[in-house]
């Protein structure tokens, strides 16, 4: 006779859920009867179902627990969670819809133009860590000093050392820049050190073999990573460098630190002038509106490559 798995103690465990609880702790002791009388196939057979049952139990039980509770903490203590975070004439009001949407529209202008600066900048980084021979030693060394620097700087920081600090010192090209034109260089030394090292990952990711048949071809060197090194990575690290481009959107909330009027300066006048957070939640869900399509739209990208990879296998 062969082993029939009947998952009694997950089934018993499985009960925190009852309704998904019971049905595996009763597809368990049928698979017991059933195998104490020979019929294996179907013992077997209740003793997944039981075990379905009992994942089942894991899943949906602990989702429902969660979601009371959070809907219990907005209840607790006469719905004060709900009255400062969420309160209805404040999610209501248009003009503080408007207000907070003009502050938005700053943040993503400080995320694309900044992207777009990241991407160069940051691939120029990458080469230049790249190059070869004892003449760039220097260089190289330059490079690794400034990616280590700004990976080692929190990013508020550089935001307060450039928006505040550069003013002051009044520099040439850069001591008469605008708040917002600051926090932009601010965010782009700061993100080109991540995304630099992105890049070399990827460039590093490239089989040795192809570039020496690109220099066996005659190609110098700069052309060889011009048409056959660079495309490549930037292809390979296309869903690494949108990630992080997801956490550039969302770190452009500090740049109200120096005084840009985003939606997080907005909020807090509103929140200020309500007596509440709500303006807050309503920051927080204008950036969820970006950034979750964003992250779906990654993971998409991510399948499809998978998918391609796996397909020429």
């Amino acid at each position: 006779m062969g082993r029939v798995l009947t998952y009694r103690a997950g089934a018993v465990a499985s009960l925190f859920f009852p309704p998904a609880g019971i049905p595996a702790l009763v597809h368990s002791l049928r698979a017991q009867r059933l195998a104490e009388k020979g019929e294996i196939e179907l013992a077997r057979e209740h003793g997944e179902k039981a075990r379905n049952w009992a994942w089942y139990s894991v899943g949906v039980g602990l989702t429902v627990y969660v979601v009371a509770a959070l809907v219990g903490l907005l209840f607790a203590n006469h719905g004060s969670v709900r009255v400062v975070y969420f309160a209805w004439s404040i999610l209501t009001d248009g003009s503080a819809w408007h207000s907070m949407i003009k502050g938005f529209w700053i943040n993503i202008q400080v995320f694309l133009i900044a992207e777009v600066i990241v991407l160069v900048w940051a691939l120029f980084v990458a080469v230049v860590r790249l190059l070869p021979g004892p003449a760039c030693r220097p260089l190289r060394f330059l490079a690794t000093v400034y990616v280590d620097a700004f990976r080692a700087f929190p990013a508020i920081l550089v935001v307060y050392i450039v928006g505040l600090g550069l003013p002051q010192a009044n520099l040439p090209l850069v001591g008469h820049l605008s708040d917002m034109q600051y926090v932009i260089f601010a965010l782009s030394l700061t993100y080109g050190a991540y995304v630099s090292e992105v890049y070399r990952a990827g460039i590093e990711s490239i089989h040795w073999s192809q570039v020496a048949a690109a220099r066996s071809l005659g190609l110098s060197y700069s052309q060889t990573m011009r048409f056959v090194v660079v495309p490549q990575a930037v292809r390979r690290v296309v869903p690494p460098l949108l990630n992080d481009f997801i956490g550039l959107q969302k770190d452009t909330a500090i740049i109200s630190v120096i005084g840009v009027l985003d939606v997080v300066s907005r909020a807090r006048f509103i929140n200020n002038a309500k007596g509440s957070l709500t303006a807050y939640s309503m920051a927080a869900l204008l950036f969820l509106m970006v950034t979750i399509p964003f992250t779906r739209w990654l993971e998409w990208l991510q399948n499809r490559r998978q998918a391609r990879t796996q397909g020429g296998r």
